[in-house]
């Protein structure tokens, strides 16, 4: 059976953090076969609700800026819908007609001329270090520029404007806050400390912000982020969202296009790439973090079967006593049995008892094809 039947992720658990447009990566991870820890990091305040954004509109309608940026689609279409709401969407429309309107990327621009309103430029990169360059360019010394914000401020953005002696309105259009119910966010805390999950992707810098403040709450910052540094995968969106990432000296990786769908693709190689294959007794054997691959066919195994297989795993072929196998069960205690019990329930999650043999006396080895690896025991 191919390798990939059940999908690249297969074996593999992803946490999520995303609230906005959670649903379309949960199901692009579950298409390629992986489990899903959703622990929304956020919650997004509703437009209709939000004074500031009243107030950012109010003085766009009473004093048009030169320039207006939009930054993104579901924002710009949710502020102007705001505006309807208020009563002022006309107005709004009226005055964003009069300025030099920049839209990053074709999205954003769809949503500008949706509105029955035209861009005057849009970057092919999506970059808003492309729409800066252009600000400063053309320069923008005395000039009113206003900034539709997506979720978390800008502020080099902002300040290199305010240097170069522009004054800038934020547009706030809608805003991160905590989630209201932290349940689901603990538990994906949780699976991060327990290493029970094999990456966790973030989109947007507030989300990963906030999961690590809530890892501070409880107590735990260090070794969430010492997980993150080591065994759990942190994959980005983009740079900016990995930026409270890398502020902790968390490795990061991040697609070249920062979009959902190459997201999920760089998780469809990374972490393949990270597990553990080897020849065992006529059988190709790769090792993932909820499921073993036995030929290609996919196995799933208890927490328990998996922790004594990952550590067979990092001394193939050579025997590995009982009490170093009962220190890797979690809870299992002082007693050896344990390591007996859960070593036969491994073998039949397996389903080819003769992976694993028994030395007597001694503890269990992978049985290892000759001359596969010569490298010595660590």
């Amino acid at each position: 059976m191919d390798q990939h039947a059940h999908g690249p992720l297969a074996g593999f658990t992803v946490g999520v953090t995303a609230a906005r447009r959670a649903d379309e990566l949960i199901a692009l991870l579950r298409r390629r076969g992986a489990s899903v820890v959703h622990g929304p990091a956020l919650r997004i305040v509703p437009l209709a609700d939000d004074a500031e954004l009243l107030a950012a509109t109010k003085e766009i309608i009473g004093d048009t800026p030169d320039v207006v940026v939009a930054t993104t689609a579901i924002g710009f279409r949710g502020w102007v819908e705001a505006a309807e709401g208020w009563g002022h969407g006309t107005e709004l429309l009226d005055a964003l007609r009069g300025v030099e309107l920049l839209a990053r990327g074709p999205k954003v621009k769809g949503a500008v001329r949706a509105a029955g309103l035209t861009e005057s430029w849009s970057p092919s990169s999506e970059s808003m270090a492309e729409v800066l360059d252009r600000l400063l360019a053309e320069g923008v010394a005395g000039r009113r520029i206003a900034l539709q914000l997506h979720g978390e401020p800008l502020p080099g953005f902002v300040e290199a404007l305010t240097a170069a002696g522009a004054t800038v309105l934020g547009v706030p259009v809608y805003r991160w806050m905590p989630p209201e119910d932290l349940g689901p966010l603990d538990r994906l805390v949780d699976a991060v400390l327990s290493r029970s999950v094999d990456a966790v992707s973030f989109t947007s810098a507030p989300a990963a912000a906030s999961l690590l403040a809530r890892a501070a709450e409880r107590g735990v910052r260090d070794r969430v982020v010492e997980a993150l540094r080591h065994e759990v995968l942190a994959v980005c969106v983009g740079p900016v969202t990995a930026l409270p990432l890398q502020a902790e000296a968390i490795p990061t990786h991040q697609p070249e296009r920062f979009r959902l769908g190459p997201l999920v693709q760089l998780l469809c190689t990374e972490l393949p790439a990270r597990s553990r294959v080897l020849p065992v007794a006529g059988h190709r054997v790769e090792i993932r973090g909820h499921a073993v691959l036995v030929d290609g066919e996919l196995r799933p195994v208890p927490p328990a079967g998996m922790a004594l297989i990952g550590l067979l795993a990092r001394r193939p072929g050579w025997v590995v006593s009982r009490a170093d196998l009962l220190r890797a069960l979690p809870g299992a205690g002082r007693d050896e049995h344990a390591v007996e019990t859960a070593m036969a329930r491994l073998r039949a999650s397996l389903g080819v008892p003769k992976l694993i043999q028994t030395v007597v006396k001694r503890g269990y080895r992978l049985s290892l094809d000759p001359l596969a690896d010569d490298s010595p025991a660590p």
